[in-house]
Parts: structure tokens; sequence; C-alpha cells
């Protein structure tokens, strides 16, 4: 392989590099393009660098961390929030720097480095945090777009705060799962009005797991114990009637079950 002390004093890479360091905007546009690292800090420097090379820059994935590091100490950078939100949006960012930019940017913003296919796991997952932390003061309006447009983690999330639109979104988004269905039917925040939806939504009423669920909830009305207790087996049934959690009314279903099968 070529040292690359070589290949820098090779005629044409002088050129290169002459113009990345000396050339004007039109010129940098190109340099950003390059393929050489190299060139690409020798462009960097240059006097007519300006926000717009630095976006055509960001928009790559094939740039290496350390000219990403050397990108985000520019001071055009500082400041300028549609270079943040780039070079957090690069895969290549290192962590690090991607945890320091993910709090200046807008929610949505967050969310969309949280479902586009640019952005590492890594890089999800915290953009995932971020959202979570700002949740207990985010409206009511864009926790409603969330839970349209969310990730299974966020969909998890909303859920727990039991908003009744907010839990209607989260049912109809493709990405909800079971398990923070389950999550939410046992936690405090579920109320009569909101396990009735679970109950009447296409998608969930007929999973065994969440019908159990339902049914050991002490604010599920009396409705769904009489149209899902027929279809349980009467050991389940009598495993309803032991447990505590259930009211003295919702007994009273159950032994009627029993009672019936007799």
């Amino acid at each position: 392989m070529e040292p690359i002390e070589a290949k820098l004093l090779q005629p044409e890479m002088v050129k290169r590099l002459h113009q990345a360091l000396t050339g004007g905007s039109e010129e940098l546009f190109q340099t950003m393009l390059d393929t050489t690292p190299e060139v690409v800090r020798a462009g960097l420097k240059n006097r007519a660098l300006q926000s717009e090379h630095l976006l055509v820059l960001l928009k790559r994935r094939d740039l290496p961390e350390e000219l990403l590091q050397h990108v985000g100490r520019l001071d055009l950078v500082a400041g300028n929030h549609h270079l943040q939100r780039a070079l957090a949006s690069n895969p290549s960012t290192p962590g690090q720097m991607v945890l320091a930019l993910l709090p200046h940017l807008f929610l949505f913003e967050l969310l969309d480095i949280c479902l586009l296919a640019g952005p590492s796991p890594d890089q999800k997952l915290a953009a995932e945090r971020v959202i979570i932390q700002r949740l207990p003061t985010t409206e009511a309006g864009q926790k409603l777009t969330l839970a349209r447009r969310g990730t299974p983690t966020l969909l998890a999330e909303l859920l727990k705060y039991g908003e009744v639109q907010v839990v209607a979104a989260c049912l109809d988004n493709p990405h909800l799962r079971e398990s923070a269905i389950m999550q939410f039917l046992q936690g405090k925040n579920a109320t009569a009005e909101t396990i009735s939806m679970i109950a009447r939504n296409p998608r969930w009423k007929t999973r065994p797991n969440i019908r159990h669920a339902m049914l050991k909830n002490q604010k599920t009305p009396g409705i769904w114990f009489t149209l899902f207790l027929p279809q349980l087996a009467s050991s389940e049934i009598k495993g309803l009637l032991m447990s505590n959690r259930l009211s003295p009314a919702q007994k009273t279903l159950v032994r009627e079950e029993l009672r019936r099968r007799r």
C-alpha cells in the first residue's frame, strides 16, 4: 500500500489539496464530496467554508469518525441547529458527540433519528431516551403525534400515562407490542375507559394474555367479564376467584359463571 505521505505529494493530489484550501464556494462543494479525508480536512480550513458546505458533507455515510470530530469542533457548528441535527444524524458520529448534541434537537427531530434508516442503533436508542425524559413536560398534542408515529419503546412509555386519546393512538400503531399493553393493564393508570378501548380493539381483544390481564384488573367493567368468562376453562375461572385483585362485583360475576357451568 502506498504511504499516505507519498500519495499527498502526487501532482494530482497536490492540485486537489490546493483547491480545497483556496477554492471558492462552488469548488468547496466538490471538495466536500472528495473521497480522500485529507482533502476534505483541507477544505474545512478554507475561509469560504459555510454551513451549506458542511450540510453537503454531513449527508455522506462514508466519513471517518476523526473527520466528524473535527467538524464538531468548528465554530460554524456551535449554535447552528441545522448542522447539529445533521451531525447527530450521521451514523459515523462518535457516541459521546451524539449524546452532547441530542438535547439541542427538537422533539420530532429526535423522533426522525429513531425512525430513519441512516442513524445507528445506538443513536436511535439515545434519541429515544431523550424523548422519554421530555415526556412529563410534553404537550398533549405532541404526545398524540408520538403515539401515532412512535417506536415500540416510546409507545410503551406513552401508554403508562393513561391519557385516553394517546392510548387510542397507541393501540392503532402497528409498532405497539403486546408486552406494553400487559404492562399498562398491570399499572395504576389503566381506567375503565381505556381498558374497554383495549377490549374493543380488533387487534388486541382476542389475545388470551391480554384478556386474562383485563380480567385481573379491578377497574375492568363487568360487561367484559360477561363476554370473556364463557370462553375460559373452568380452572382459569377458579383461579380468578382466588385473586385478591378483583372487586366484590367482579367476583360475583365469576361465581355466577361457575354456577352456570354446574
